[in-house]
């Protein structure tokens, strides 16, 4: 049956003919734009200091190229080498970055490993910028935290009770091995020929480095049990102590000793011996980094990142702290004044995760004004009557209980959920980024500033730059 349809003419052939420039196919304020206008503005001396001291070999990509091309594919989502490689390819903006300059994979994953570190301070220079266009407010800063896998496989993980297991099998083996070496040197000797005749033996030395591997794996998990002692030691003082000063009693049983030493069921990893096993989102548990991030309320701009091996928070509040008015400071950044010219507190507000008397008492010492909630408040449950204020003897964990009762403290709180959640939700669920590309706490910590500086220029880009 003949159609009365019109169609347009389909000639996927054309484009031969017809030569296709970026600029003529995106707007001009597109995101690829913007960021090949910035890159170069940005202080990378130190990454071109890098190449002046190797003079081997062709020379290399421009810094400048490479730094625009990962911040750009970092920003929309490509992670891989691999991925970013194919799309300088077949993706006109990754084609307005590189031109007729293609990297390979190896090459962008070579500069990605080799400049972590200058890439991540890019973070504050980025800080900096959202500072200078009033992205930067101050009025309420919130902290939370969220678990990214670690690229660590669960098939290469040992517990420490199956390693004492085999560390004695191991040996038994390694021995048996040296005995039997030790029957049969003549017959060794004339096989090895030329050779010094004193090589370790291959089963003997597979042996050997798995031995070597699985007592370092021991010695990190013995360490490990014994910090995490000691910090149950501080709370279990520390609770005590609060009970003390209220005049409560102790109740049940006296307290166990806490062990020093590792239970049987403790893991490690030998791909990744930084990650841990964490609760994730699914109700599952897998190897994980617990990222932490401090965002403004004003245009939620991250001002402070780190990443932490624990899966609790509550150590996390200082360092996030510290690192953020570190990063105030060198991105230039003054502090919100009162009327009288002092210094005003800044507001930050976190969850039940991060309370602790210690905690509340050194951002306080930092100059920030605490909200943190001290419990779990189920929904639909309502709220306590508010106090005039705490009575004397009231404990600190009272006393921040009566404050988040009150109707500035509820407002201030209240900001928390719709301030940092969604910061995560962008980075895992717009940009799918849920899984760190590389090894070892350090690098991964670099990584995460990657990621959070790229959610700062998108930031900036979007609200100052970015088609209405």
């Amino acid at each position: 049956m003949e159609s009365r349809k019109t169609f347009r003419d389909w000639k996927p052939n054309e484009y031969v003919h017809q030569p296709v420039t970026p600029s003529e196919v995106l707007p001009e304020d597109d995101l690829v734009f913007f960021l090949l206008d910035l890159v170069p503005q940005l202080n990378l001396g130190p990454i071109y200091a890098y190449y002046e001291r190797e003079t081997r070999g062709a020379p290399p990509f421009d810094v400048a190229m490479m730094v625009t091309l990962l911040l750009y594919s970092y920003s929309v989502g490509v992670f891989s080498s691999r991925k970013i490689a194919a799309a300088c390819e077949r993706n006109i903006a990754f084609l307005a970055i590189v031109g007729s300059q293609r990297p390979d994979f190896r090459t962008i994953s070579d500069f990605r490993k080799n400049h972590l570190q200058p890439l991540g301070d890019l973070f504050v220079e980025v800080l900096a910028i959202a500072g200078q266009l009033g992205m930067v407010k101050l009025g309420n800063l919130a902290l939370d935290g969220s678990k990214f896998r670690a690229n660590a496989s669960r098939h290469k993980a040992m517990s420490y009770g199956y390693m004492k297991k085999e560390v004695q099998r191991l040996r038994a083996e390694i021995d048996a091995l040296l005995n039997q070496a030790g029957q049969t040197d003549a017959e060794q000797d004339a096989a090895l020929g030329s050779r010094r005749g004193d090589e370790l033996p291959e089963e003997l030395k597979r042996r050997q480095d798995r031995l070597e591997a699985i007592e370092e794996a021991m010695q990190r998990l013995e360490q490990e049990a014994k910090e995490r002692a000691e910090a149950k030691r501080r709370e279990r003082e520390q609770a005590q102590a609060e009970r003390e000063a209220s005049g409560q009693k102790p109740r049940g049983p006296k307290p166990k000793p806490i062990p020093d030493t590792p239970e049987d069921k403790a893991q490690t990893n030998f791909t990744d011996s930084d990650a841990k096993i964490m609760k994730t989102s699914n109700k599952g548990f897998d190897y994980c980094f617990n990222a932490q991030v401090v965002v403004d309320e004003g245009f939620q701009i991250i001002v402070g990142a780190d990443v932490t091996p624990a899966a609790n928070d509550k150590q996390q509040a200082t360092p996030l702290a510290e690192d953020t008015l570190t990063n105030l400071d060198a991105a230039g950044m003054e502090r919100p004044r009162e009327d009288d010219g002092t210094e005003a507190k800044i507001p930050l507000t976190a969850d039940t995760g991060y309370f602790s008397e210690d905690n509340v008492d050194d951002l306080e010492t930092r100059g920030f004004d605490p909200y943190i909630a001290v419990g779990r408040q189920k929904h639909n449950q309502s709220q306590p009557p508010e106090a005039d204020s705490p009575p004397a003897e009231a404990t600190p964990k009272e006393r921040m209980a009566q404050k988040l009762r009150t109707e500035s403290g509820r407002e201030t709180y209240a900001k928390r959920k719709h301030i940092v959640e969604p910061v995560f939700g962008q980075m895992k669920q717009a940009r799918g980024f849920r899984q760190f590309l590389l090894r070892g706490l350090e690098n991964v910590q670099a990584e995460w500033k990657l990621v959070c500086l790229t959610h700062n220029l998108l930031k900036i880009w979007r609200y100052r730059f970015a088609p209405t």
